[in-house]
């Protein structure tokens, strides 16, 4: 199978490369990290330029291609977000939520929010999971009770990240059932200054931001609803899929920059009169390194593949059971790698750095603390090692 990126695709990659290099320095980074907001709108404005939010989107609702970009595409970008530790919340905004109006949202949902994302106006944020529900994304307790011509919602939401830049949100809810069934779950958008919407955000290890969010008889309208009621959870799994992919190559980024630093640094560090290096041993953990990385990447390509492969919106994908299981399976796959190979690549760039990979002002430590979030993002790999043997299973 030919894995070769098209030349769009390259030109793509080179351009944010290049403007990564150049204007999104680890400084610059870190301060960001620290500011009011967590990231730069500035920057944000101009991967809108650059055509990079408007990415997945078809052309009719805003997107730079006729039928959108895929999952190739996104894994390109977000590998380059990985290497210079992009704490824009492009994840949330672009991929999660603006694929779920993509793939489910109404023609006016749409034509109103895709447009907004792909030019910078709008970010959001889905407020997915509570505090009791683990990885589980069929745990909801959340209620949504139909009231005239909308839905009443009442509960809170954990760890959503992104949450304190949102403009609005995409809330799950349920709207039957008990609270860990299948069935029961609906999607609905909420304006972050609703009456009843309290949001609290705060700074994560790996400064970036998210937010507790509780909602208390927040009214919405009826049309706020995305796609069919009592019908989300399979909306929200693909778009966690989608999400884990692209988590998967930010992974990849981060895990080359370390191999890049670290082979950089015992180059010249230098110990009983010659650079580290030159010990075997040395050089046996960074090879262990190179492998584990490479591996990871060639996951993660797997997983943007087979990610597209099941499409919502095509009757024959969205109904074949055994399409959804391949899909699951293979994300699952990949999400458990590179988690494990995450760690292991930096553990061991902190170990070579020596007392010098865990300071705040080297940028070794952030790359660690990042892979860790990662790994902890939407489930870690104990979590998806259990969902791969399960879709064994099941299959």
């Amino acid at each position: 199978m030919d894995f070769n990126y098209t030349e769009e695709q390259l030109a793509l990659q080179d351009t944010l490369r290049r403007y990564l290099a150049k204007d999104y320095g680890f400084e610059q980074r870190r301060a960001l990290a620290k500011s009011a907001e967590g990231y730069s709108r500035t920057h944000w404005r101009q991967f809108a330029d650059l055509g990079i939010l408007a990415l997945p989107f078809p052309e009719e609702f805003g997107g730079i291609t006729v039928d959108g970009g895929n999952a190739v595409d996104n894994m390109l970008v977000m590998e380059m977000f990985g290497r210079s530790l992009v704490l824009e919340p492009y994840l949330t905004t672009v991929i999660l939520c603006g694929g779920l109006i993509r793939d489910a949202g109404s023609q006016k949902q749409k034509k109103q929010i895709l447009p907004a994302i792909g030019g910078g106006e709008l970010l959001m944020a889905l407020a997915h999971y509570e505090a009791q529900g683990r990885y589980q994304p069929s745990h909801v307790a959340s209620t949504a009770q139909p009231d005239g011509g909308g839905f009443i919602i009442n509960g809170a939401k954990a760890v959503v990240l992104g949450g304190g830049a949102a403009g609005k949100l995409i809330v799950s809810a349920r709207t039957s059932g008990g609270t860990n069934d299948s069935n029961g779950i609906s999607l609905f958008i909420v304006a972050h200054d609703a009456p009843g919407v309290t949001l609290r955000s705060y700074a994560t290890q790996d400064g970036a931001r998210a937010a507790e969010v509780k909602l208390t008889d927040v009214r919405v309208a009826k049309d706020a609803l995305i796609g069919t009621q009592d019908a989300a959870l399979p909306l929200i799994q693909r778009a966690l899929d989608y999400a884990v992919a692209a988590l998967c190559a930010e992974a990849v980024g981060a895990m080359t920059a370390l191999n890049e630093a670290t082979l950089e640094y015992i180059k010249t560090r230098k110990q009983f009169g010659q650079p580290i290096g030159r010990f075997q041993t040395l050089q046996h953990r960074m090879v262990d390194m190179l492998m584990a990385t490479e591996q990871a990447r060639s996951m993660t390509i797997l997983a943007a593949v087979r990610v597209d492969a099941n499409d919502p919106n095509d009757p024959n994908d969205a109904n074949d059971a055994n399409v959804t299981i391949a899909r699951r399976r293979a994300i699952s796959a990949a999400k458990a790698y590179v988690g494990q190979s995450a760690r292991s690549v930096g553990q061991s760039a902190v170990q070579l750095h020596g007392g010098m990979g865990v300071v705040d002002e080297l940028n070794v430590s952030h790359y660690f603390k990042r892979l860790t979030m990662i790994n902890a993002t939407f489930g870690d790999a104990d979590y998806h090692l259990g969902c791969f043997s399960d879709s064994l299973l099941a299959a």
